[in-house]
Order: structure tokens, then sequence, then C-alpha cells
């Protein structure tokens, strides 16, 4: 079925236009009433990011939620990661988390967890929308059992304690000089307190959350800001997190970007040599770099690819019985620990590697060498250029090209109108030469300059 609200992580989209509204919360506050509770009782635990829309929405919720008999319970402003780990620890029926993730102030989103903390597959998202579709027809219940909203103080501290737990009894990062970029998010209290109980030196930046300002300027997708204070600073490293903080990319002494890939090879040899990574390998999307395959190749270990979305790289992990995956954007996810993308937790270890080693973070993360590869995003408005004869036309003759010596992931974003053209061979000339061709033709049918 065609979808009207749910894409790639959840329901995303700019505020107070479709999807995005007051009232598609309050559809599906109802529908996650009588899918998952349909005879009340029960408690949803809710969260937010630091954008002034959260408690529009957070308020829409709340009045779905209570007209059902369910009893919404605010954790307040926390990652999207606390939001999971509250949903496993307190029984509830599941968790809302409100955030639009890595996009700025003007978009919002909701991402949805089950009560074991998991994000919910494509059939029950396809359930959710046929349900949202006829929410407000009824029934509802009496008035005697509407429900009143709570607040449970302390989720971030709990969050934060459960990270903390993770690591060695004796980690202690004295000695290491860190910049802590929060992206004026959702991390902004969590991730400063996690690496002040464990003695870093830490310069905190993008922590001044007005409402307005999530990832403007600062953050995992506008790293200039936390890439000048590294070098101003003389940090060993710098972690850049994203508007909700389930995800990170890191800086090295450098000033140069680490990308998820190289954190997933990092973490995945640190867990192998410990007899610790799980399944054999571990789980990465389409959008990872050939080279991270050779890399795991060479330590007896496997890359399973899946569709982008974090979603599907936990779903993999779970039927594999794997313990490590993530993708290229930063999303890791720690499954024994955490059932989601947990920037500060993939922070943690990459920070704990860096103690234990010593040296300089430049060195511990070029893991591989990367296969040359470039990803371009193409605006567009209307139909979908993908699916013009042109278009396939060209991606068929480009993939002939490339055969056995590249790839091309040419995909429409689930969150932005947005085409996405990954292009990716041993030879760089190869790989630039088939971008250019796909992506032209893509912009010429997308009406683009």
């Amino acid at each position: 079925m065609a979808r009207q609200y749910f894409g790639t992580d959840g329901i995303r989209g700019r505020v107070n236009q479709p999807p995005m509204t007051a009232e598609t919360a309050l559809r599906l506050a109802i529908a996650c009433a009588r899918t998952f509770a349909p005879d009340g009782g029960r408690e949803v635990v809710i969260g937010r990011d630091t954008r002034r829309s959260g408690e529009m929405i957070e308020a829409a919720l709340i009045a779905g939620l209570t007209s059902m008999g369910l009893t919404p319970v605010r954790l307040g402003i926390v990652p999207t990661p606390a939001v999971a780990l509250m949903a496993r620890e307190t029984g509830a029926a599941l968790g809302l988390m409100i955030s639009a993730s890595h996009n700025k102030a003007d978009d919002n989103g909701l991402k949805l967890f089950s009560p074991e903390g998991i994000k919910f597959d494509d059939a029950t998202e396809e359930a959710l929308e046929a349900a949202m579709a006829r929410a407000l027809e009824g029934p509802f219940p009496p008035p005697e059992k509407i429900a009143e909203p709570a607040d449970l103080a302390g989720a971030g501290e709990r969050y934060v304690a459960r990270c903390l737990e993770t690591l060695s009894p004796d980690t202690d990062f004295r000695g290491l000089k860190i910049v802590l970029d929060c992206a004026h998010g959702a991390g902004f209290e969590t991730a400063p307190a996690a690496l002040a109980r464990l003695g870093a030196d830490v310069t905190v930046i993008g922590n001044a959350p007005d409402g307005l300002n999530i990832n403007a300027g600062y953050g995992s997708t506008a790293t200039g800001e936390v890439k000048a204070a590294v070098l101003e600073t003389g940090a060993d490293i710098g972690i850049a997190l994203d508007g909700d903080a389930d995800r990170l990319i890191v800086i090295d002494e450098t000033g140069a970007e680490v990308d998820g890939d190289q954190v997933m090879a990092l973490i995945a040899g640190d867990m192998h040599r410990a007899g610790r990574l799980k399944g054999g390998g571990i789980a990465a999307t389409v959008m990872s770099n050939m080279g991270l395959g050779e890399y795991l190749k060479s330590l007896g270990l496997a890359l399973t690819r899946t569709k982008v979305g974090d979603r599907y790289v936990a779903e993999e992990m779970r039927a594999r019985g794997m313990n490590l995956g993530g993708e290229q954007s930063g999303h890791i996810i720690l499954s024994d620990v955490s059932t989601t993308g947990d920037g500060l937790l993939a922070g943690l270890h990459v920070l704990s590697v860096l103690a234990a080693r010593g040296g300089k973070a430049s060195d511990l993360l070029r893991v591989f060498t990367p296969a040359p590869q470039k990803l371009v995003n193409i605006r567009y408005s209307g139909a979908n250029p993908l699916e013009t004869h042109e278009v396939r036309a060209a991606l068929a003759d480009a993939e002939a090209r490339l055969g056995a010596s590249g790839r091309l992931v040419v995909r429409k974003s689930g969150t932005e109108p947005l085409i996405r053209v990954m292009a990716e061979a041993l030879e760089e000339g190869l790989m630039l030469e088939a971008l250019e061709q796909v992506a032209g033709v893509i912009r010429e049918a997308a009406g683009a300059r």
C-alpha cells in the first residue's frame, strides 16, 4: 500500500504541514492505543528533543492516548535511545520519541518503539497507517476511562548510568582531551554528564538549545565547529552527536572527519579480539564502503548488507544473532546494551579503546583504506524521477560499466524530497564517471539545476 505517514525512520516532515501535524500525532496516538492496548490501562513513555514544536506534538499525543485510557509518561528532553531503554525497563505498551533527528528545527518527527525497545517493522507500520486513517471515527471509551498524564523524572540519568555500566570498572578517561558537540539537541545534558564522570577534560559546544537552533551549524551533519574546536584546544578527539543523539561522527586530532564505517571497523576488531563479537560479523547498510567488507574479511568476519535505515540493520542483527551493526552516517547499534542507534554508547566505546591503547586518534581510526566513494543528493518535486525510462536506462548502463569493480546505490530519501546517488569503485575515475552519468540524467528528469 502507498504510505501516507511513515518513511525510513518513523514519521517526519515540516511542522504544521502533512504528514507532520498535530492531527497526525493525535491519529497516531489513538491508532497505537487501539493496536497495542485496546483495553487501556497501560503506560506509554514519551520523550522529545529540544525543538520548540516538540511540546505541541507531545500535547497531541497525550490527548489521543488519554482519550483511549492510556497513561502518557513524559520523560522530558532525552536522547532517542533513552526512550527505547525506558520502554524496556518500565513495562510500557510502547515508547514514542518526538524528533526529526539530524533535520533542523522546522521539521519534526515521531519514532516508535515496542515494549522491547525495538522499532516496528514495515508490516506493523502499514497496519498503523490503516488504523490512523479511521482513528477519529471511534469508538472511544466512556468518560470515566479517560486517563491522566504522568511525569517520570530521572530518565536521562538512568540512561547515562546504563551506558556507563557497559564499561570496564577501571575505565578512566583522565588524560583524554575531548570536544563534545551536542548539536543543541537531546544529548546536551546526558552526554557531557557521562564524560565528566569518567574524568575526561571535556570542551562542550552546541549545548545551548533555544528550541530553534537544533542541528543549526552544529552536530554530526555540520562538523565545522567541532573541527575548529578540536584544533583550537589541541584535543585528542571530537565527538559530534545529532539532534536526538542516536548517532555520532568522530573527529580526529587533525580535524579530519571519521565516518561510521571506520567506527564500526574499530569496534568490530576490538570486540572480535576480546571474543565478544557475535554472529560471525556485523550488519550495515548498502551505503557502507567496500573497504569495510574487505577489512572484516581479513579478520574472518562477514559484512551483511541491508536497506538504508538503522531499523533494518537491527532486524538483520536479530535474525543473525549479531551484536554490532550500523550505518556509515554514524548510527551504531551495540545490541548487548541498546536496541537502537546510540551516539553516546558508541562514543564511549571509541574513547575506551583510545584510552586503553594510547596514541593518536588519526592512527586508531584509520582501520581500513576506503574504496573511492561519493554521494550526491538531488532535490526534486512532483513525480519520482527514478521511475522514468531515461533514468532506468542510465542506471543499467552505469552498472554494466562498473561490473564487479564497483556499485551504485540510488534511492529516494525516506525523510526528505531527495534522490540520493552513491557511487563506489576500486578506481576513482570509474566511480566518478558512473556517478556523473547517472546523476546528470536524474537531475534532468527532476528538473534540477
